[in-house]
């Protein structure tokens, strides 16, 4: 037997299986923006650092890592990008997040909804009636514009500096609805004002008489995905209420991203900013 398999037999709580350690040096470094040396990457999975050693060395020869001979640092390689994106591929974001919207609107008693972005753009994908006998309904499949609507704000709002100065470079912001945002100021305020709460509130943006609240979503690579929304009657949407709706909407979009792979919600481009 040689010294890294005694090692691995000496391994407190050896319960785990072979697989299993090779999935935790996988997640440590793909967890990771920086690449790991073996210290750490043992230190962070438990292991032995010889047992951690020999999984990484078997990682390199099979490209799912790559390593830096000067630094002798790891990282993600050809193989798990190739496997990452095979996965994003077969991603249902629908069917995914359908039991989240259940959810919602079985504990806000309102209809929910998803919206995926299309470019500059965004669609209604999915939604959750709610059982109350006046409830609100959108036409699933149709496309709207980002600065109008909680779920179209909310998209917008997530997105990285850069690309909410050209959405607005590039686009005039049309009224929907007399309540609709046409200002350039106004939009830049209510996107800082989106990024400090978490959540999107519009009341008769997109059609008049009715309110929502609203969170965006994200995928494996911290890319926005799209949004789900509360939505009812302006009457239903109190200030108060607009609040407690908007939290659960902001942790039902967390749980969303998580099921899609995305380690955490909140992305660089999320910074207060002035839109020129």
């Amino acid at each position: 037997m040689t010294a890294e398999e005694l090692e691995e037999e000496q391994e407190p709580g050896r319960a785990r299986s072979g697989i299993a350690r090779v999935l935790a040096v996988i997640d440590v470094i793909g967890s990771s923006s920086q690449a790991q040396g073996v210290s750490t990457i043992a230190r962070r999975t438990g292991l032995p650092k010889a047992v951690a050693h020999r999984i990484l060395r078997e990682l390199v020869t099979g490209q799912f890592l790559s390593f830096d001979e000067e630094r002798k640092l790891y990282r993600l390689g050809p193989g798990a990008l190739s496997v990452g994106l095979a996965a994003m591929r077969e991603l249902d974001v629908p069917a995914i997040a359908h039991r989240h919207l259940v959810a919602l609107s079985e504990r806000t008693g309102e209809t929910t909804t998803l919206s995926l972005r299309q470019g500059w753009s965004r669609i209604y994908a999915d939604q959750v009636l709610s059982d109350q006998e006046i409830r609100m309904s959108v036409a699933l499949g149709t496309s709207h514009p980002l600065h109008a609507g909680s779920s179209s704000k909310a998209i917008l709002a997530a997105l990285p500096d850069a690309e909410v100065a050209d959405y607005v470079a590039h686009h005039r912001l049309d009224s929907v609805t007399d309540a609709t945002i046409t200002s350039t100021a106004e939009l830049s305020g209510e996107i800082a004002r989106i990024r400090a709460l978490g959540y999107a509130v519009s009341s008769g943006e997109r059609q008049s008489g009715a309110a929502s609240v609203a969170a965006a979503f994200h995928g494996a690579t911290g890319q926005v995905v799209g949004s789900v929304s509360v939505c009812g009657s302006q009457d239903m949407f109190t200030r108060c209420r607009s609040e407690s709706l908007g939290e659960w909407a902001a942790a039902t979009a967390a749980d969303i991203s998580a099921d899609l792979g995305c380690r955490t919600a909140e992305g660089d481009g999320r910074r207060a900013t002035s839109v020129p």
